[in-house]
């Protein structure tokens, strides 16, 4: 058998290789690999089998922990030129976003101020490179931010902003994501109404509480976050479960609520889509949010929205496999449950219903059904959205946002 016969080594050097591909992506290792030379190659073997392998390796800590880490370090050291590599890198990896703002946050603290100013820059011009700097957010009052949790239990997150007058609104979000699904939103809306957004219990930032929650306590908790805000009637805009949780809000606590706006959601699935729940549940059982998270994001987004917006849909994704395996369990199994068919007549305040016309989940159809049940409601097809319209179509969600608002 001659050399070339032979399969490759698999020594350190090449496991520590493959890890160094995986974290900084293969163009800026095959350049580094091709600058070697009699005076470097031996520091780059070094440094290829024992960090990228010996310690990049090791079993004990993830990929993402281990990005962050190297992020308040480098940070630390003010060895910027390798804090940029390692953070474009993060970023283009999938790390969360909030997680590295957290941690240059706590690296304010830790490593000082400049520091901190230093880093943001840096990550900041990162993200406007590859699309995904957020939008705006002045420090003007009506765009500030204050979070805290609910007193009653189990408390929830919530997340308060805009300014002291007109009509209050409350944002709900969709199963297995956050409040920060209203991010943008939330930021069009503050500048002329008071808005509150809250995390759904096990969801984000909220407490579980029981594990066999109903859309029932859904609902309740949604009337209790209204009245310790002591702002209502809102108009109150959910999508998905947070749509079904505003049905079951305005039937049984009308008080609570001066408008309705439903988005992507549904008064009741047929029997084949409870089947298809009852599997998704099954899924999460066996392999955790890792098991359905890709179809989760395939259903949420449209395929040629996930293309053009990678950013958005990796960072959907991470919330996804961030969300509390028995929590989604609860929640999956109170939304399948939902049957708000025959009550919708109850329904008294302006009603606005919106679909996206390639929503698999909840479909214009289901979206009709739930406009004819009550009196005076409206139904819109987004054309071009799938399930979280908010985000596919955010300049038309807020125009559809405002015009429901207008209703009297």
């Amino acid at each position: 058998m001659s050399p070339s016969d032979l399969p490759p080594r698999d020594d350190d050097f090449d496991r520590g290789l493959r890890n160094r591909r995986a974290v900084l992506g293969e163009d800026w290792v095959r350049q580094s690999t091709a600058g070697a030379n009699g005076f470097n190659a031996d520091f780059q073997h070094l440094i290829t089998r024992y960090a990228w392998h010996e310690i990049w390796g090791r079993p004990g800590l993830d990929h993402p922990t281990r990005r962050l880490l190297v992020l308040g370090m480098t940070m630390g050291m003010a060895r910027w030129e390798e804090f940029e590599l390692h953070c474009r890198a993060a970023i283009r990896g999938g790390v969360p976003l909030e997680k590295i703002q957290e941690t240059l946050l706590q690296g304010a603290i830790y490593c000082g101020v400049p520091a901190a100013n230093t880093a943001f820059k840096i990550t900041t011009a990162i993200l406007r490179d590859e699309g995904l700097l957020p939008a705006p957010a002045p420090l003007t009052p009506d765009a500030r931010v204050q979070m805290h949790h609910t007193f009653s239990q189990p408390q929830l997150r919530v997340a308060l902003q805009g300014v002291n007058r007109g009509q209050p609104v409350v944002l709900s979000h969709a199963l297995g994501l956050d409040l920060h699904m209203w991010d943008d939103l939330a930021q069009a809306l503050a500048p002329h109404h008071p808005v509150l957004r809250y995390d759904h219990r096990g969801h984000g930032g909220s407490g579980r509480g029981d594990d066999n929650f109903s859309l029932h306590d859904l609902v309740d908790d949604a009337a209790r976050v209204i009245r310790e805000w002591g702002r209502g009637p809102v108009a109150f805009i959910g999508l998905s479960m947070g749509g079904m949780v505003g049905q079951g809000l305005a039937i049984e606590h009308p008080d609570c609520v001066s408008h309705l706006l439903l988005a992507n959601t549904t008064s009741a699935y047929p029997e084949a889509a409870r089947a298809a729940w009852a599997a998704r549940v099954q899924a999460v059982q066996e392999g955790g949010m890792p098991a359905v998270a890709d179809m989760v994001v395939q259903r949420y987004l449209h395929a040629a929205f996930r293309q053009q917006q990678p950013g958005l849909e990796h960072r959907l994704r991470a919330t996804l496999l961030r969300q509390d395996a028995q929590a989604y369990i609860a929640a999956c199994r109170a939304v399948a449950a939902v049957d708000w068919t025959n009550q919708l007549h109850r329904v008294r305040c302006p009603t606005e219903v919106l679909a996206g016309a390639m929503d698999a989940g909840a479909t214009p159809e289901m979206a009709q059904t739930l406009a004819d049940g009550i009196q005076g409601a409206r139904c819109t097809v987004l054309p071009q959205a799938s399930h979280l319209s908010v985000a596919e179509c955010p300049e038309a969600f807020v125009q559809w946002v405002k015009a429901g608002l207008l209703r009297a």
